[in-house]
């Protein structure tokens, strides 16, 4: 079976051994981030839809999980803000009723809190892992370059009521930027609103594949840690750069159509892949040629290797 809407499990730098559910059409997004690894959004907009017919995104979750996987988390990720989906908390409710022993995460970019009907939607979730890079106006349409209906500080309010009304943990994502977020008034202001938001971790994270705009940069480790330092809070993490994984996760059917459907999402070097895939190296790089003789597979050079991947 051709699975369109879950994708993985990956190996993933937060999450573990994670189950991927894609709601929304490629590259639909709320914001625009010029840090993004699945490029430029296609579809900006604020819009709630349900994009594809719930049945279908049961039937593949159903088939993959029958035989009782051992996954970390399943994730709402994807290559779009997955709130946009009207759909998202009557899937999480049906994964929690028909498979409650595994973990549900979302991970979200906030921006869309502020909506009563999206905080409802979410509050089953085991995990919320919204980002949050700026509480500066200028910093925050330079990074995100969102759609014209959002605004900064209805997404910090919504941060903040979500954290009121939601039970679950929640890994708040500070996504740094050297020379753009990380001057003291950045992260005072950045320190004031995570005490405000309270969530369980900080998760400092910084570019680990190639971004939509070529002049974003990763932070070095001594940037970090002058974060961290800022930030004053009690439970701070660096999201460590993908590491090769021990990992063994076993596709399962057609592996050059289920590749394909992984770097559409996010870029992959070689050692990536075969962390979320479990084959071996050589065979990658088999299926990679397979794949790069009938389509056009784009290619980036890295501090951290070869970086293959399609923009749509």
């Amino acid at each position: 079976m051709k699975r369109q809407h879950i994708f993985g499990p990956v190996s993933s730098r937060r999450l573990g051994r994670s189950l991927g559910i894609d709601l929304v059409p490629f590259k639909t997004c709320t914001y625009n981030c010029v840090y993004c690894e699945c490029g430029a959004t296609t579809y900006r907009t604020t819009n709630r839809e349900i994009f594809f017919p719930v049945k279908e995104i049961y039937t593949e979750l159903t088939e993959f999980l029958s035989s009782s996987p051992p996954l970390d988390y399943i994730t709402f990720s994807g290559s779009g803000e997955p709130t946009l989906s009207l759909s998202i908390g009557e899937i999480i409710r049906f994964l929690k009723d028909n498979y409650p022993s595994y973990r549900v995460a979302v991970l979200t970019n906030g921006s869309l809190l502020s909506d009563p009907d999206v905080r409802w939607d979410l509050l089953p979730a085991d995990v919320v892992l919204p980002t949050l890079s700026t509480v500066v106006k200028q910093t925050f349409l330079k990074i995100h370059r969102p759609d014209p209906k959002i605004s900064l500080e209805r997404m910090l309010t919504g941060l903040v009521q979500f954290r009121k009304e939601y039970s679950g943990e929640i890994w708040l994502e500070v996504f740094i930027i050297p020379g753009i977020n990380i001057s003291d008034e950045e992260l005072a202001g950045l320190r004031k609103i995570i005490k405000d938001i309270n969530p369980d971790r900080v998760q400092l994270n910084t570019l680990d594949r190639p971004g939509t705009e070529e002049w974003v940069l990763p932070a070095n480790r001594m940037e970090l840690d002058r974060v961290e330092t800022m930030l004053e809070f009690a439970t701070v993490e660096k999201v460590e750069r993908s590491p090769r994984s021990t990992l063994q996760i076993s596709y399962t059917g057609n592996q050059i159509e289920q590749i394909h459907e992984l770097l559409k999402r996010r870029p992959c070097t070689v050692e990536d892949i075969v962390s979320a895939t479990g084959l071996r190296p050589i065979e990658v790089v088999k299926i990679l040629r397979e794949i790069a003789a009938t389509t056009e597979l784009m290619t980036k050079r890295e501090e951290r290797g070869l970086f293959y991947y399609f923009r749509e």
